[in-house]
């Protein structure tokens, strides 16, 4: 465990002077700060507790492949607001111009800091972040739908209490014939199927969810160009 027999800054020096660019997927989010900090080379954060910054990279991708824009597209996120990769969503979204709602259950909306940077980010590039407890409303006219796992990483003894919670949030046929009738449905994988999402919508004609996880290689490769300036 990365910390435990030597400190994560000491990680980060030593390996810095082996390696070009550092990639971490870590649990708490202050160990990829503390890695950033100590690195001599550049550090991508792979996902941590608090966002997941390369996954939604590579579905702005994704939506952009499937529709040839981004700005002014209605994203609907599912499910568990307050996760990490929802928090890059509604980053991510405001910043390229996209309308985000966010259909979540109350306690397990966005983070009140993390909606007010994403709320006012979107100002800035004319678009509206929302949040509902309602998942029709939340879904309603969407271009793109998006869910994921209802228990996420270190959550897992809240797994039958979320059980319970989330069963509305289901992405389901029903629910997409409240989008809009060319609306692509995304996952970020790996699915609990039957529980956030279907097998009829995950298989379906609407679902670009293989594409999506091809694509966080060809975001994650493009990410190393940017960092290293090798064209």
């Amino acid at each position: 465990k990365l910390g435990v027999r030597e400190s994560v800054a000491d990680v980060a020096r030593v390996l810095s002077r082996y390696v070009d660019v550092i990639m971490a997927r870590v649990f708490a989010h202050h160990d990829i700060e503390e890695l950033a900090r100590y690195s001599r080379v550049p550090v991508i954060n792979g996902l941590s507790d608090y966002n997941h910054p390369c996954q939604a990279l590579a579905d702005l991708f994704t939506i952009y492949e499937k529709r040839s824009e981004l700005q002014g597209l209605k994203l609907a996120y599912v499910g568990d607001g307050s996760n990490n990769v929802a928090t890059s969503l509604l980053f991510a979204a405001s910043k390229v111009g996209m309308h985000m709602s966010v259909g979540a259950p109350v306690g397990y909306q966005p983070h009140p800091a993390v909606l007010r940077l994403a709320q006012e980010e979107a100002a800035r590039q004319g678009s509206t972040i929302t949040v509902t407890p309602d998942p029709v409303e939340a879904v309603r006219g969407a271009d793109v739908i998006y869910t994921d796992v209802w228990t996420s990483m270190g959550q897992e003894e809240e797994a039958e209490i979320r059980r319970r919670i989330f069963p509305p949030y289901q992405v389901n046929s029903a629910l997409l014939a409240q989008a809009s009738p060319d609306v692509i449905v995304m996952h970020c994988l790996p699915a609990h199927r039957g529980e956030e999402i279907t097998d009829e919508v995950m298989d379906g004609p609407h679902s670009v969810v293989f594409d999506q996880a091809e694509n966080r290689l060809h975001a994650q490769k493009a990410v190393l160009v940017a960092l290293l300036g090798k064209g």
